[in-house]
């Protein structure tokens, strides 16, 4: 008997019909820079004018998060999760983000799942002002389970050299001020699938998987819009590790960050984890971000300017600690 691709698993029309439903949401977020419609071998982007450009790249995933969205049959959130976490990460740099590429990969395709999934990553793309020029998306039959999806995602940005940060400019003294996290954001879910095993579980009046499925903050029109106007030394995304890894990772070796437990505005839902499966501080400061999503290094003599001009754009922002001399590791008091 003849084999078809569709008798191995793979429908090959179910994925056309994919990039049919995923055309009109992926338009939406291209500009004059896109040379190329979906569907080309290759992605085209036109840099436009700058002196010196560097060009900042980052990649990443959702993680396990999307074991919570997939039993929660909820596909629209997690996709602006994975630019998030792409995003934010080269926007520590001082870079702008151009353009976004993503990975959807499955045991069997959906063409409706899969549209929902980029809708999320072009809702991302739209919050990050960043165009989505292209993907791929790859249906594994035998490999991943029926009902499994993974996404994982690419971003370039850009930023004038002059403009880089590197941490190279922080000195002893300068302040730390936090902007608030959405919740877990896209970090530790492999922690928080240990300690929520029932998903619609009502907290507060709300299903538990809500709150854990809130997407991650996008910072990046707050942060571009700070650089143009104040001179800020460093920059970090507090993603895996925490305050604990990331902080250190904006400064020189010399140096390290110092945080005061007290000032940070540890989120409702990081209490109830610890308090639920009676996890150590130790442990929770170097897994979650605690309520603390992106970290903003400065003088002191701007700290208020800085802190007022954040929150008039939305966020909150406030200070959490400062720069000294010493071991290159987060000190917490």
């Amino acid at each position: 008997m003849s084999i078809t691709y569709k008798n191995a698993g793979v429908d090959k029309n179910e994925g056309y019909k994919a990039v049919e439903l995923m055309k009109e949401n992926v338009k939406k977020t291209h500009n004059k820079n896109v040379l190329a419609n979906l569907g080309s071998f290759g992605a085209m982007y036109e840099l436009g004018k700058y002196k010196n450009p560097i060009l900042v790249s980052g990649t990443d995933g959702v993680g396990t998060k999307l074991e919570i969205a997939l039993k929660q049959k909820k596909y629209d959130t997690v996709g602006i999760d994975c630019v998030a976490m792409c995003a934010n990460d080269i926007l520590c740099h001082g870079a702008k983000p151009l353009f976004f590429l993503d990975y959807l990969a499955c045991g069997k395709l959906d063409s409706t799942v899969a549209s929902e999934i980029v809708s999320g990553i072009a809702n991302g793309c739209m919050e990050s002002d960043q165009a989505l020029v292209g993907g791929e998306t790859a249906e594994m039959p035998g490999f991943y389970k029926l009902g499994d999806y993974d996404i994982a995602g690419f971003c370039v940005g850009v930023v004038e050299k002059d403009k880089l940060l590197d941490g190279s400019k922080v000195n002893e003294g300068d302040v730390i001020i936090a902007l608030s996290s959405s919740g877990v954001h896209s970090n530790g879910f492999s922690l928080v699938r240990k300690v929520f095993t029932d998903y619609n579980e009502i907290i507060d009046g709300k299903k538990i998987s809500d709150t854990l499925l809130t997407p991650t903050r996008i910072y990046v029109k707050s942060i571009l819009s700070l650089l143009e106007k104040f001179e800020v030394k460093s920059m970090a995304h507090i993603t895996g590790g925490g305050l604990i890894e990331n902080l250190p990772r904006a400064m020189k070796e010399d140096l390290r960050p110092v945080v005061y437990k007290d000032k940070i505005k540890v989120l409702d839902i990081f209490k109830l984890i610890q308090k639920r499966a009676d996890i150590s501080e130790d442990e929770m400061y170097g897994t979650f971000n605690m309520g603390v999503g992106f970290c903003i290094i400065v003088d002191k003599n701007i700290e208020n300017d800085v802190i007022s001009y954040l929150n008039s754009l939305g966020e909150n922002a406030y200070t959490i600690g400062y720069i000294e001399k010493g071991e290159h590791s987060l000190c917490l008091v």
